[in-house]
């Protein structure tokens, strides 16, 4: 059974109110949950220690971006070690506004990638197409190579700290969703490209996220190579998170 995560990444929005009455509830509601699935809160990092605080072991915590290097002369950056200091399982790596508003290369993506996993924190690697590229039928190839390219340093023994979330980048934001069959037949496809660099690709966990909501996160969770969501706007509204964390099926 591969590990099923519901991650809440809420990019440039929070505050210590709603880190305290957000998180307070999300923990509280995930006590109950019966599904095994992990929850992860993704705030700005300025407010990460707050969010674990409130978390309190329940659970768990990531940032939304890290520099490439251990340490040094890097202003304004944040190192996996400091991440890791703040009591952080995750960080996400790649995002398509990283990539496409800060101008990340997939060189970049791929030095973060290698400085996530080798302090021991789980990369939740993005990859996603824009609708350009879907129209003129690079969607695979582009995601492809992403993945290729983002994933080039794992060594063998690495893989166990990496997920991989598929955000089409026309999905993000814009209220529209894939159809849990094309999301399905990209996640497979990943699987696949996964398994040809020689990872353990059916241990991987991956997950769709580009406006998930509570009406359709259940058909998306139900597909079999789709093991959780990373959800953007949703996940500022306590009902609705904790209502897709609730929309993982228990046992698959």
């Amino acid at each position: 059974m591969r590990h099923r995560i519901v991650a809440g990444n809420w990019k440039m929005n929070g505050s210590k109110d709603l880190a305290e009455k957000l998180v307070g509830y999300v923990r509280s509601e995930a006590e109950s949950l019966d599904n095994g699935v992990e929850v992860v809160i993704i705030p700005p990092a300025i407010y990460v220690r707050d969010v674990v605080e409130h978390a309190a072991g329940t659970l768990a915590v990531g940032v939304q971006n890290l520099g490439q290097w251990p340490s040094g002369a890097y202003t304004g950056e944040i190192s996996s070690e400091m991440v890791r200091d703040q009591g952080c399982k995750y960080a996400l790596v790649g995002h398509s506004e990283r990539r496409q508003i800060f101008g990340e290369s997939d060189d970049v993506v791929a030095a973060k990638v290698e400085r996530v996993v080798s302090s021991g924190l789980i990369a939740v690697v993005c990859v996603g197409e824009t609708l350009e590229e879907r129209d003129a039928g690079r969607a695979d190839g582009v995601v492809a190579g992403q993945v290729r390219s983002g994933l080039s340093g794992v060594s063998a023994d690495q893989w166990g700290k990496i997920v991989v979330a598929y955000e089409p980048v026309w999905a993000i934001g814009t209220g529209k969703t894939a159809t849990a069959e094309d999301a399905q037949a990209m996640h497979a496809m990943i699987r696949d490209v996964l398994a040809d660099m020689g990872a353990p690709s059916e241990s991987i966990s991956l997950l769709y996220g580009g406006s998930v909501k509570a009406d359709n996160a259940a058909a998306l969770f139900a597909e079999p190579d789709i093991d959780g969501g990373l959800i953007g706007g949703a996940s500022l509204v306590a009902e609705d998170f904790v209502s897709i964390c609730r929309s993982m099926p228990a046992g698959t």
